[in-house]
């Protein structure tokens, strides 16, 4: 079979040629995930330097248990339910040294286009605002507002059944509502 392009390229025939010995094409999967997985974890984790080892840590989690990859072309979701769970862990640790969820001006500044000041002083209380909210329902606003996944995907990603999943949303929403009212207030 002919290299072909690599936007042709299916992931599980990707995974299949990683699995047969192909190492280098990995890259070509992390290629394709990095920047929306890197997203979800910024704004999971609230900076930039916990969400690139997350990243990293993940791809590296995935090339190595890539053959428990049980539905190749599934890639995409079975590797960021590996990321959902990193950022699970970091999250955990950094609470554990009683850190408090910054948002970085920097994840802030790469993830947003140029937009009037009124658009990014509110973009940035949005931020602020997701920051505050606890990790599970922080990570179900992300995952099905930003990441606009389904609950059943959800489900898989997370092992949370869907009705507790869409309670952590509406809670979610609630205390986002609240906060962002304080917010104009202010």
């Amino acid at each position: 079979m002919g290299i072909g392009n690599v936007e042709e390229e299916s992931d599980g025939l990707l995974v299949r040629r990683v699995l047969a010995g192909e190492s280098h094409v990995y890259a070509r999967l992390v290629g394709r995930y990095q920047d929306r997985l890197g997203r979800y974890a910024c704004r999971m984790l609230g900076n930039e330097a916990d969400a690139e080892d997350a990243l990293q840590d993940t791809f590296v989690r995935g090339y190595r248990s890539l053959a428990r990859c049980s539905r190749p072309d599934g890639f995409g979701p079975w590797v960021f339910g590996i990321l959902v769970n990193r950022c699970r862990t970091y999250a955990a640790r950094r609470a554990r040294r009683q850190q408090v969820v910054e948002t970085s001006d920097i994840a802030v500044a790469a993830a947003s286009v140029a937009h009037s000041a009124e658009q990014d002083a509110w973009r940035e209380a949005i931020m602020w605002a997701i920051g505050q909210l606890s990790p599970d329902h922080r990570e179900a606003f992300l995952l099905k507002h930003v990441e606009d996944l389904s609950y059943d995907q959800m489900e898989v990603l997370t092992g949370a059944r869907a009705p507790a999943l869409r309670m952590r949303v509406l809670r979610a929403r609630e205390e986002l509502r609240r906060l962002l009212a304080e917010t104009v207030r202010d």
